[in-house]
């Protein structure tokens, strides 16, 4: 019988991880089958329970429930206690990771070329989503990392747990030039877009939007103003292949999955 596993999120019918995932098992012949999970919003730790009782192994955790998650995993890597949020349940051992640091840094590095070691790097919003890439974006060796919030103390709370974060409003953006401005708000989801100065994307400046598979407001911007762009379906891809290894303990190639999904 196969190992199985699920994505658990709400809504989730969208979610691309069964397809990636049957990728990567096809790819190293590891024998799961992957599944989703439309958890009620005042349901997640019975779906979770219900989900562990019938023999699955582990699920990966999408909005809204990242914070829920870490609280239920009785151990959790360094990067999943930073972000205080896990997308990643493994439970024979009852434990907890965040792997989208990861697959964000990895996307930025491996796939689109940036090399982020002594970059100043923009990051829009303080909610969950940018939580989880903090950390992972100091490690990788970034110079300044400022995080920009409609809400100054939202974005303020988040930098005093991250040495080396600053905090402003979006009006309070001075004239620094940043190498990657990445989006990791929702407003793209709602035909938004943060409100920047246009002054801080341009020719030479990667516009990042972690909303994928669709062109939004902020990507549209950006490209007029001759940045380069890319939405964050590549992050979605590496932080799949983390999840992937954390439970088989083999690591899958993502690029070919990447290019079919891009291709599809």
């Amino acid at each position: 019988m196969s190992d199985r596993y699920a994505v658990i999120g709400n809504p989730v019918t969208h979610s691309k991880s069964p397809l990636i995932h049957a990728e990567f098992a096809r790819a190293t012949g590891q024998d799961i089958d992957y599944g989703r999970i439309e958890a009620p919003l005042d349901g997640f730790a019975q779906a979770v329970e219900r989900w562990r009782l019938s023999g699955g192994k582990g699920l990966n955790v999408t909005l809204p429930f990242k914070h829920e998650a870490f609280r239920l995993c009785a151990r959790v890597t360094d990067r999943a206690r930073l972000a205080q949020a896990v997308n990643t349940m493994r439970f024979d051992d009852s434990f907890g990771d965040n792997t989208d640091g990861v697959g964000l840094t990895r996307d930025l590095s491996d796939n689109l070329g940036v090399a982020l070691k002594g970059k100043a790097i923009l990051l829009l919003g303080a909610g969950g989503a940018a939580q989880g890439v903090v950390g992972a974006l100091l490690d990788a060796g970034v110079v300044r990392l400022v995080i920009a919030n409609r809400t100054v103390p939202k974005a303020e709370a988040l930098a005093a747990r991250f040495p080396g974060a600053t905090a402003c409003g979006y009006d309070s953006l001075g004239n620094e030039r940043f190498a990657v401005v990445i989006n990791a708000t929702s407003a793209g989801l709602a035909h938004e877009s943060p409100p920047l100065p246009k002054k801080l994307l341009g020719k030479g400046i990667l516009a990042y939007d972690m909303v994928y598979g669709r062109e939004t407001p902020f990507l549209a911007a950006a490209r007029k103003a001759g940045a380069r762009t890319c939405d964050g379906l590549g992050m979605l891809v590496e932080q799949a292949a983390e999840s992937f290894y954390l439970w088989r303990g083999v690591r899958p190639s993502t690029r070919p999955v990447l290019a079919k999904l891009r291709g599809s």
